[in-house]
């Protein structure tokens, strides 16, 4: 009878304790940051930091990249129809208008280039290979303003979940230091350490799997407008060599 009043006894304390504890270290946002200690909170507050710019890099690509179609889609068929007609200046007039378009941007460049040409002394080889050092260079700079931003993307992609592991670390460590003051194992010694580690590792996680998922996707678009810019390249100098073969007739 003894020993079973004894054991009701300590498992109302466990109880009451086990309560106690979940009362003084609750699992919401506010009170997880209240009992971090001040390295886990550099480094959520590093986390959150991260994660602003990845997201401003997304929603900046993202708009740029819908522009770019949007508008390559108006421009490819007016500009071949200007073309076909032989009229230059009116191509270039409908590249202008569409500056976002990642195809005006290369296509203006070919068709001034060509224009420029026109009316010097310069054998009309080495006009079209003018023209076409001008689309070389001005895909290389097309490509690295699509690119812009894509790079620290992927930087915090791979390092995020790192810098969650480091606040996982410096939890860790404070646990056992709580365990060696307090001279027990108990859970009430090691809460707010655990509590650090696993804020710290979901945070970087939440921080890094939505970076590296988008900049696979924003690298497959640039990937696929690169393409297109080649392809507009090779139709464009296929346009000079027929108009050069026609004014040798």
């Amino acid at each position: 009878m003894i020993v079973a009043n004894l054991a009701a006894h300590f498992s109302n304390v466990h109880v009451t304790a086990a309560w106690l504890l979940q009362e003084e270290v609750g699992w919401d946002p506010l009170s997880l940051w209240h009992h971090m200690g001040w390295v886990a909170r550099i480094v959520v507050i590093v986390l959150f930091i991260m994660s602003g710019w990845s997201i401003g890099v997304m929603i900046d690509r993202y708009m740029a990249f819908n522009a770019a179609r949007k508008q390559s889609r108006a421009f490819a068929p007016a500009v071949a129809g200007a073309l076909r007609d032989g009229k230059i200046d009116e191509a270039i007039k409908v590249a202008e208008r569409n500056k976002k378009s990642h195809l005006a941007k290369v296509v203006t460049a070919g068709l001034m280039e060509f224009r420029a040409h026109q009316d010097s002394s310069d054998i009309p080889g080495e006009t079209i290979e003018a023209s076409k050092r001008a689309l070389e260079r001005t895909e290389a700079i097309v490509h690295a303003e699509l690119k812009r931003g894509l790079g620290g993307l992927a930087t915090i992609g791979s390092t995020a979940p790192f810098v969650g592991l480091f606040g996982t670390v410096m939890g860790i460590l404070n646990a056992f230091q709580a365990i060696s003051v307090a001279k027990t194992t108990g859970l009430g010694a090691v809460a707010g350490g655990i509590s650090e580690a696993l804020v710290t590792t979901a945070i970087g996680l939440l921080v890094a799997i939505p970076a590296v998922m988008m900049f696979n996707y924003l690298t497959g678009r640039v990937e696929a407008f690169d393409v297109e810019m080649d392809n507009s390249s090779s139709e464009l100098i296929d346009y000079f060599l027929k108009r050069r073969g026609a004014a040798r007739r």
